[in-house]
């Protein structure tokens, strides 16, 4: 008999997990409380810029094998592209000055050694900052693992590493930002290229899994929102009994069914009583503009010394996002849009009077923060009922939040469940 699984929460940790559930031969339910499935990784028609849009800019790279395998197993690997080289140009506001890094193609660094390769101002002696922080000790920051100032660190580190945890790196937990780097750029050339979503993130990660799920036979229930989850205890051990979804439906779970509770913690914590879960949180803003990037204008550029911190380009329209942009969430929008659009203005040399079509995306609670104290919080896949697991960036996947770790989550959460032993089922 087919093991039954319900998948609570259709972000990318619920459909990674819904994903690897069934190439396993689960049976899966998936719910998902809103209209749309993707969570903060969707895409959506916007009005006012008459035209698809992300909810925010994803940094992927190349190196991230739990999202790469992901999209393969979806069928979606053509969806991610980017540069066949891993350059990464940059530019400082302060003095206009631009540079790119361009990494070595294979995995031995020789680019730290190139004067033109490496980032200025800086000698090859200084890229051995970075080995304290790949032995970082629990419980400690970056700024207490390693030198954070100096050229390295302002033009390059810090901003790479700024996308990754979206915190101030050096108060981010070190042994999160080494894992980062040890997947990516501290692994050479061939992990360190930076991807995009050509035609949006639903397009690379939602819309392909919902069909492979579908065409699987798996059930899809969007606008069913969980309201209560019943325990029980069965004989030695405790597990879930039902759910409850909006408001009156009640479906028991039975002695060969299983849940994964993918959602976002708050959710997470009013279900499961007891529940640890980070209790801070970083927000990400992001602007988008109906303008055409000048020429040659690459598809992703570092802003340093900048209100901004990344800026992305595609055909009709520049972006920019601000991580760790809780100063700003409070700000009122046309002060804050107007404030990143002479960013885009300085960098790429466009009119000053701001476009006509604009959005502007806040999300005050897009991560938890990726603190010493905020990673003793996060829970662990298994729980104290055998047959419910948990999944989500926030949970304890020894990566910082973002794509990486909801998509290793999810697949993590499938693979503990369907591994346990028959006597703990």
């Amino acid at each position: 008999m087919r093991k039954l699984v319900h998948v609570i929460g259709a972000g990318l940790a619920g459909l990674a997990a819904a994903v690897q559930l069934q190439r396993r031969g689960a049976q899966v339910v998936l719910y998902e409380a809103a209209e749309q499935a993707g969570g903060r990784c969707r895409t959506y028609y916007d009005r006012t810029l008459g035209a698809t849009v992300d909810s925010g800019n994803h940094l992927v790279l190349s190196g991230q094998q739990a999202t790469l395998n992901y999209v393969r197993a979806i069928g979606s690997a053509d969806e991610l592209v980017g540069p066949t080289k891993p350059e990464y140009p940059f530019v400082d506001l302060a003095t206009n000055r631009r540079w790119t890094v361009r990494m070595s193609a294979g995995r031995f660094p020789a680019w730290i050694f190139e004067a033109a390769a490496r980032v200025p101002d800086t000698q090859w002696t200084d890229y051995l900052s970075v080995v304290p922080l790949l032995l970082a000790k629990p419980g400690r920051t970056v700024a207490q693992t390693m030198r954070s100032n100096g050229p390295l660190w302002d033009r390059m580190l810090r901003p790479l590493l700024l996308a990754m945890t979206n915190i101030e790196p050096r108060h981010a937990t070190a042994e999160l930002a080494a894992a980062a780097l040890r997947d990516t750029l501290a692994a050479g050339g061939p992990s360190s290229r930076p991807l995009v979503a050509r035609n949006g993130l639903g397009s690379a990660f939602v819309e392909p899994a919902l069909r492979l799920l579908q065409h699987g036979g798996a059930a899809i229930r969007l606008d069913a929102r969980i309201d209560e989850l019943e325990f029980v205890a069965d004989g030695a051990q405790s597990r879930i009994a039902a759910l409850r979804l909006n408001g009156d439906e009640r479906i028991e779970i039975g002695a060969n069914e299983a849940v994964v509770l993918a959602v976002t913690p708050d959710v997470a914590q009013a279900l499961v009583p007891g529940l640890p879960t980070p209790q801070r949180f970083s927000a990400t803003v992001t602007a988008h503009f109906a303008v055409e990037p000048p020429l040659g204008h690459p598809p992703l550029m570092g802003l340093v010394n900048a209100s901004a911190n990344w800026m992305t380009a595609s055909d009709g329209r520049l972006s920019v996002t601000v991580y760790d942009a809780g100063k700003l969430t409070d700000m009122p929008r046309d002060e804050l849009v107007r404030k990143l659009w002479a960013d885009v203005v300085q960098v790429t040399g466009l009119s000053a009077d701001l476009p006509l079509k604009w959005q502007l995306s806040v999300e005050p609670r897009a991560t938890f923060a990726a603190q010493p104290d905020e990673e003793m919080r996060r829970p662990a896949t298994r729980t104290r009922w055998n047959n419910l697991m948990l999944a989500g960036d926030w949970t304890a996947t020894g990566l910082p939040p973002g794509i990486e770790g909801a998509i290793r989550s999810g697949q993590k959460a499938a693979d503990t469940l369907l591994n346990e032993p028959m006597e703990r089922r």
